[in-house]
């Protein structure tokens, strides 16, 4: 679960009516259909919005990136203004579901009432971080990091599967695995020159070979979809969707950057 936060840039408003509003809940609402991605709660203030998202199998990033980037250019537009609409990267805390959602809940949607843009006879909520200053006055310790809300065991494991990612990145690269490389080894796994792997046509190697290399170079070199998508020609979304298909071809197929494939290559 992801309480996620969006600023303007420079604090400047991104809500001018709502017209605005409408057409970001609109998108947001296409976006979770076809993701699978659960929206729980949502505030829009006239310069931030407050999601509270829980995760599917497509990551919180390529739907907000998704989300950001259409109403950003829709914005622009409509108001005929250019650059950035947004404050650098939108803030994720990755939250503990049993232990936080309905405080979460209930301090994203008084949030218009704390900024006074609405009426209400409660001046503010009580929840989220206040929840966790609570637990520690009453003795129970927690294990803190600002991405990270819940309790000592969830904030451990969280930071630990994170640490474990960073490691094998690490240690991949360090033995001199780059794009490069991937690429070879994908022409290595499907037995084809490395000029086929490349190619951005739609038989069905070509497609298999662009699905594997997105799979290897994201999720085991850790290089961005952004990166990945400047190299290949293509676009971010679709690099995304690649790189998760990959990882589904790779672990069926036993592919690895590493070693021999367990079985014959997949057409």
């Amino acid at each position: 679960m992801h309480h996620i936060i969006v600023r303007g840039i420079e604090r400047r408003k991104i809500f001018r009516s709502d017209v605005d509003r409408r057409g970001f809940i609109d998108r947001l609402a296409t976006l979770i259909t076809e993701t699978g991605t659960q929206c729980l709660a949502w505030a829009l203030i006239p310069n931030h919005v407050h999601l509270l998202l829980r995760s599917s199998e497509v990551p919180i990033a390529s739907v907000m990136q998704r989300l950001l980037t259409g109403y950003a250019v829709s914005f622009n537009r409509n108001y005929r203004r250019h650059g950035p609409l947004f404050q650098n990267r939108y803030k994720s805390i990755l939250c503990q579901e049993d232990k936080y959602l309905k405080e979460l809940v209930r301090y994203i949607h008084l949030n218009p009432l704390r900024a006074r843009l609405v009426e209400g006879g409660l001046i503010r909520s009580v929840g989220g971080w206040d929840t966790v200053k609570k637990l520690r006055k009453a003795g129970v310790r927690l294990k803190g990091d600002e991405r990270v809300l819940g309790d000592s065991d969830f904030v451990e494991a969280m930071l630990a599967g994170a640490n474990e990612q960073l490691a094998r990145h690490t240690r991949l690269r360090s033995l001199g695995l780059d794009f490069e490389k991937v690429v070879s080894r994908v022409a290595e796994l499907l037995n084809v020159v490395e000029s086929t792997v490349l190619t951005r046509d739609k038989t069905p190697k070509s497609v298999l070979a662009r699905r594997l290399i997105c799979h290897f170079a994201h999720n085991d070199l850790g290089l961005t979809t952004i990166d990945i998508a400047r190299r290949l020609g293509l676009n971010q979304s679709v690099v995304s969707r690649a790189a998760r298909l990959g990882r589904v071809i790779a672990n069926e197929e036993g592919y690895t950057l590493q070693g021999e494939a367990k079985n014959g290559h997949r057409i």
